[in-house]
């Protein structure tokens, strides 16, 4: 893992640390975190904001991985289109069934191939295989468990990939806050980080109490203060 430093910074590690959270965690431009650190009276370019999130962003984001629980035993895989640059790539999403972001990718193609290579890199990160992989009926899912020996294991059809559908909607969003992605790989970087930041915060609220919320949120903040300590 990268170690993280601020050292040889101008502003201190607090300020730091808040503007590269209020970015990932809220669908926030560069621009309206740098209006909100004025409000407070802290001078700071919107570049510098985009240099703190390229740079620190994702050390956080590793570190939020290494403290995740391990996720159900029920995965779905989706896609979606993205448009960068005039060019079309895809977006391939894996989730648990609680909504726990397991991994992305930003592939140009959506061929067997592009299936078998987020399919290889999930399960390596994951570490286990799951008993359910749910996907839509596109063939090159299908193609590519069956050379992983997981046939058996596919599930399709009815309703049964709406969770992966709907994580795909905090893509959207921050995709037009940000007026588009500039490239693949700046895609594939700010949101890999996103999504391990937003497991962290994602307290699923409409299932629990407001007692239970409170206590859940002090939790994920006091973990996050440990999370981006040097």
């Amino acid at each position: 893992m990268r170690p993280l430093t601020y050292a040889r910074h101008r502003f201190p590690p607090a300020i730091i640390q808040h503007a590269v959270w209020l970015h990932f965690r809220f669908a926030l431009s560069y621009r309206d975190v740098e209006d909100m650190l004025a409000e407070r009276g802290i001078d700071v370019s919107y570049e510098t904001v985009r240099r703190w999130v390229h740079k620190i962003g994702g050390i956080y984001a590793e570190r939020v991985r290494q403290r995740r629980p391990r996720p159900s035993d029920r995965w779905h895989l989706d896609e979606v289109f993205l448009k960068i640059d005039g060019k079309t790539v895809y977006l391939r999403r894996a989730v648990d069934d609680e909504g726990e972001v397991l991994d992305i990718l930003v592939q140009s193609k959506r061929d067997r191939k592009a299936a078998l290579k987020l399919q290889r890199k999930l399960l390596k990160r994951q570490g286990y295989v799951p008993n359910a992989i749910v996907t839509d009926r596109r063939r090159s899912y299908g193609a590519a468990l069956r050379e992983l020996g997981l046939h058996d294991r596919h599930v399709t059809g009815g309703r049964s990939n709406n969770r992966a559908e709907v994580s795909h909607q905090p893509t959207r969003r921050r995709e037009r806050q940000q007026i588009r992605f500039k490239s693949p790989g700046a895609a594939q970087r700010f949101l890999a980080s996103h999504a391990a930041i937003s497991n962290h915060f994602n307290l699923q609220r409409h299932l629990i109490s407001r007692r239970t919320l409170k206590v859940f949120r002090s939790t994920a903040m006091a973990d996050w203060r440990e999370i981006v300590a040097a």
